[in-house]
């Protein structure tokens, strides 16, 4: 069993108490020298797990200006050691199936993967990752997910509807993009490839089709680049596009619920049932391929009504356990868009909230600038574009870049949306498919609303039932 380390900048306590008051995405460093976990190179990885196999997921490399979902990768079964071979180029190695995909033009990830599923056979390894010095007692492999991809393997954006996230990069680095849950508007959130508990972007954000998605402009992008041995906290709601930039890289990732939200407990059962319900009625509009590989099925509609009452009950049940313990009931959480509450409550539970101060052990991750010379490559992809007359070549505008800072959309930016707003008008009738009711029914507007609505009722029912 790993022995923790006493050199740590913040104990487990405070830690939790930086965890409990962080607003936005940060940093820890130096919090890890004593983890086993550090160890975990993918050629480790791979004598570990000797032949047994693993699923890949993989994607083309060339650009585009949509998202690449899940739905539309390329997957396959191999060994990590053929992993390896394929992603180094080795030639006349043994590459299994990834024989059938050049390297030069895909890469591969071998994502969300559980730790307590890959080495259900070897639990000593679960002590290897040591997330009780961040203040989880007993939380540590066992709770986590494995991720090993090469360069260019990525996640589409997308925020987790309720949780939070503590990642630790152990090999290699990858490129964190991040945008707070006010901006969600911005993102145009969408729930088809439907995934429980994720909600999904319509934007590619590093080369963003603004003629298609212009409020995505004003979106604030916060970046930063995770290096082996630093731990990365995204706080609940924050939406993520995340990128591998080396050649191999290897992390673990920890989802962690912080405080109980009933809300958005409620709001993911509603979800899937109005999108189950919709999508596998036989219709040509429902063709598509919109469950999302990770999961494991489509259940009825019966089950899903189970799975909103469930969710009820629970919230129900927390209520009368805090009444019979004399505690006092919270008002309902009014939430933004992004599911953030509007007037911030104090998690810490003491009088006066508790004020995380930045320095040489936890770095926040902020909003980019237009002079930070490691924006310039964002930068160049978010230039307003028109296109020519000749030869339909897309060219910048003169003077028009919309930058991810934190000020306003400029006038230019704006004059840039009226031309190509003008140039899609079409006088002719797009019709509504069952993806577009979608993302107005499961909107995270209307979601909260009718959990809102739904948590009433059954704060209502159980009062009456008293009063009986």
């Amino acid at each position: 069993m790993a022995t923790p380390t006493t050199s740590n900048p913040f104990s487990p306590e405070e830690a939790q108490r930086i965890l409990h008051g962080l607003q936005q995405p940060a940093v820890f460093l130096n919090m890890t020298g004593g983890w086993p976990v550090r160890r975990w190179s993918a050629e480790h990885l791979s004598g570990c797990l000797g032949d047994r196999t693993t699923r890949f997921r993989l994607g083309r490399k060339d650009e585009a200006n949509t998202p690449l979902f899940e739905t539309q990768c390329s997957y396959v079964e191999a060994r990590l050691g053929q992993f390896l071979s394929w992603a180094g180029g080795q030639a006349g190695t043994d590459v299994g199936p990834f024989s059938d995909y050049p390297s030069s033009e895909y890469w591969a990830y071998a994502d969300y993967k559980y730790i307590a599923t890959l080495f259900q056979d070897q639990p000593s390894m679960f002590e290897d990752v040591m997330w009780s010095e961040f203040g989880f007692s007993g939380r540590n492999g066992r709770q986590s997910t494995l991720w090993i991809g090469t360069e260019g393997a990525n996640t589409p954006c997308h925020l987790d509807s309720y949780g939070c996230n503590l990642v630790l990069q152990v090999q290699g680095r990858k490129r964190w993009h991040l945008f707070p849950p006010e901006d969600a508007a911005n993102l145009y959130p969408t729930r088809i490839p439907y995934e429980e508990s994720s909600v999904f972007s319509q934007v590619d954000v590093l080369k963003p089709d603004l003629k298609r998605f212009p409020a995505f402009r004003r979106a604030r992008h916060h970046a930063v680049t995770l290096q082996p041995g630093q731990v990365l906290y995204v706080p609940r709601h924050w939406w993520h596009y995340v990128e591998s930039v080396d050649p191999v890289t290897v992390s673990v990732n920890s989802w962690i619920e912080l405080e109980t939200d009933d809300e958005a407990r409620v709001g993911e059962a509603v979800t899937k049932a109005v999108v189950l319900a919709l999508k596998t009625t036989p219709s040509d509009y429902n063709a598509d391929n919109w469950l999302n590989p990770t999961e494991e099925g489509v259940t009825s509609h019966d089950e899903n009504m189970q799975y909103v009452n469930l969710a009820l009950r629970a919230c129900a049940e927390r209520q009368r356990c805090r009444q019979t313990s004399g505690l006092r009931e919270p008002r309902p959480v009014k939430r933004d868009s992004g599911g953030r509450a509007r007037k911030s409550g104090d998690l810490s539970g003491e009088s006066v909230p508790f004020i995380v101060s930045f320095g040489p052990h936890l770095i926040p991750v902020r909003c980019e600038q237009k002079d930070s010379p490691e924006n310039l490559a964002i930068r160049s992809s978010l230039k307003c574009a028109i296109k020519s007359q000749s030869g339909g070549e897309v060219r910048p505008s003169a003077g028009c870049e919309a930058t991810h800072d934190c000020s306003p959309v400029s006038d230019q930016c704006r004059a840039c949306a009226s031309v190509e707003d003008d140039e899609t008008e079409d006088s002719g009738y797009t019709p509504i498919t069952t993806n577009d009711l979608l993302d107005c029914l499961v909107h995270p507007d209307i979601i909260t609303r009718v959990s809102e609505l739904l948590l009433e009722r059954q704060r209502g029912a159980n009062k009456t039932t008293k009063a009986s």
